[in-house]
């Protein structure tokens, strides 16, 4: 088991964690943002009329309205990658961090006009009598490359477990736990039963539930953000400045001792922008293939709102909420995780440069003094004896104040560290560290004028963003399942989908997230190739769309600006 994860971890280092992988990714974006002259600034009101149903028409094919179909795939974007994404990205970029996401998320909009509409232009009507698309359909149908759509389609049913579910549960599990002390067994247990009564029902429950709980979630979700926002309003604007003299200073100096330099804090907000609003993952226009439309060009509207409401309106609030609040830089009590531990040899001080320098080279695998630590730490009553001889690091910052314990008491005894991680794991170490991901939105969002309440909006949005988002990935999982195996293979995938999903509230699903690490880049790299051979098409579509004013109900002033 450990081989495989290690074997994930390799191929994601040379696909999705790689320096050319965010490249590719804004670098197709890019290109249709010129060939197609900036539709996501030039359509975006006219997306908003759209959404509003204003230029429906009776008896367009589709099962759910273009506002469920958006509020399907914005469940499906809008999940934790919002809260403790965010969180992981300032950690590791610095403020330049959340500046890649918007761009990735502008780039972004583009992207997902486009595959949306070249996969509802291929959508097919399935032998359940749904309709069925995404971009499997088009790399089929038009492209004639059916191995290239069934490793597309294995690849989401993979997602749709590894990023759309389990890890979605467990952070719910957690965060139930850690806030009200509910067990998680009780957690998953409940929402399996809730999640099975939703998916069951097919699209029209789910667009119905979806369409429910996404505005629910981001009211909720805005007003606590504003309300650390406008408590820290003096910060504001240098929160701003940090984030744009970050990104183009080419270095940014973050909490602890780690320097991001331009390449780490890009290569991070990219990476959490497609983590965040799927844009080219091809994820979304499997959810917008049910929409209720005779236009292909339509839905593609719809759907360049999304990176738009989940990057730039939630993530930005997010990221200011961290910036704000000042916490991003300050070390708090915490529980340290294994994977985030490291012990090296001597003593070694924040405040001076050069062990700031060599701290920094040894974490990013470049040149260093830093040697790993082997040998025995010395407790008693909970406090380090032998504390000259190494220094403990969690979450690339010196730890402080550690207090080793076993349950709730303090362990007297020796620990052995091999290659600088501790043996014994029935002892838990607390201390004072950075914190990132979750655990860092959470003590942001306490800094406001809801006070210590202001993390119960974490623990809610937490809580509603993942329920909402392992709906929207059961369906996605379904159409492929579809795609590839046909209707009969739907109901057992749905009822392995919510037995995993109660299975990972109590249970490690890491090796489930580096596989699904991997298949991420697995469906995303074929769908950007796909789109591109396809680029003309797309603009004689939208050329096509804009012909007869009359069907669309617009005036001839609207149809010339946008031509």
């Amino acid at each position: 088991m450990e081989s495989f994860n290690q074997l994930m971890l390799s191929l994601d280092g040379f696909l999705g964690s790689a320096p050319w992988f965010p490249w590719v990714l804004l670098g197709v974006g890019f290109f249709f943002t010129i060939y197609l002259g900036f539709p996501q600034i030039r359509y975006f009101g006219h997306a908003i009329k759209v959404v509003q149903g204003k230029y429906d028409k009776p008896g367009d094919p589709g099962d759910a309205s273009h506002f469920q179909a958006l509020a399907t795939a914005l469940s499906g974007t809008v999940g934790t990658g919002n809260i403790g994404g965010v969180g992981l990205a300032i950690f590791l970029g610095g403020p330049a961090a959340l500046f890649w996401m918007w761009m990735t998320a502008f780039l972004g909009m583009t992207t997902k006009f486009v595959e949306v509409t070249l996969s509802h232009k291929y959508r097919i009507k399935a032998a359940d009598g749904y309709f069925a698309g995404g971009p499997m359909f088009y790399m089929e149908r038009r492209l004639n490359m059916k191995w290239l759509a069934v490793l597309f389609a294995i690849a989401t049913v993979i997602c749709s477990f590894g990023t759309g579910s389990l890890p979605q549960v467990n952070n719910i599990a957690q965060a139930m736990h850690d806030s009200f002390g509910i067990s998680k067994g009780l957690t998953g247990g409940v929402l399996a039963i809730l999640l099975g009564m939703v998916i069951i029902g097919g699209i029209k429950r789910i667009a119905k539930v979806t369409s429910t709980i996404v505005p629910t979630m981001a009211f909720i979700y805005v007003i606590g953000a504003l309300g650390v926002i406008l408590y820290n309003y003096e910060n504001i604007i240098p929160s701003f400045g940090a984030v744009f003299r970050d990104a183009f200073s080419g270095s940014a100096a973050v909490g602890g001792f780690l320097g991001a330099s331009f390449a780490y804090a890009f290569n991070r907000g990219v990476n959490r922008g497609l983590f965040s609003n799927e844009a080219g993952q091809g994820s979304a226009p499997i959810a917008h293939a049910a929409a209720r439309a005779d236009e292909p060009v339509s839905e593609g509207m719809v759907s360049l709102l999304e990176p738009f409401i989940d990057t730039i309106i939630i993530c930005t609030l997010t990221g200011l909420v961290i910036l704000s609040s000042g916490v991003w830089t300050e070390k708090h009590e915490n529980l340290f995780e294994g994977a985030d531990t490291y012990v090296v040899e001597g003593r070694f001080d924040e405040n001076n440069a050069e062990d700031v320098k060599q701290l920094f080279n040894y974490l990013s695998g470049q040149p260093s003094t830093v040697k790993t630590y082997n040998g025995s730490v010395v407790v008693d009553d909970g406090l380090v004896q032998n504390a000259r001889d190494f220094t403990l690091i969690h979450a690339r910052s010196i730890a402080e104040d550690l207090d080793f314990r076993v349950g709730d008491d303090s362990f007297t005894g020796v620990l052995t560290v091999v290659d600088g991680k501790f043996a014994n794991a029935d002892v838990d170490i607390w201390g004072k560290s950075l914190v990132h991901s979750v655990a860092l939105t959470n003590k942001a969002f306490q800094r406001g004028f809801f006070g210590e309440y202001g993390g119960l909006i974490v623990t809610i949005g937490i809580l509603l963003f993942a329920f909402s988002t392992a709906i929207a990935w059961s369906y996605y999982g379904d159409r492929s399942m579809i795609y590839l195996f046909g209707p009969k293979a739907v109901m057992p995938y749905r009822i392995v989908y919510v037995v995993a999903f109660f299975w990972a509230a109590i249970e490690d699903t890491t090796i489930i997230w580096n596989l699904s690490a991997v298949a991420i880049v697995i469906m995303t790299l074929p769908n950007l190739f796909g789109i591109t051979v396809l680029a003309k098409e797309m603009k004689d579509t939208v050329k096509e769309y804009w012909k007869d004013p009359s069907q669309k109900k617009l005036a001839d002033s609207e149809v010339l600006a946008r031509k």
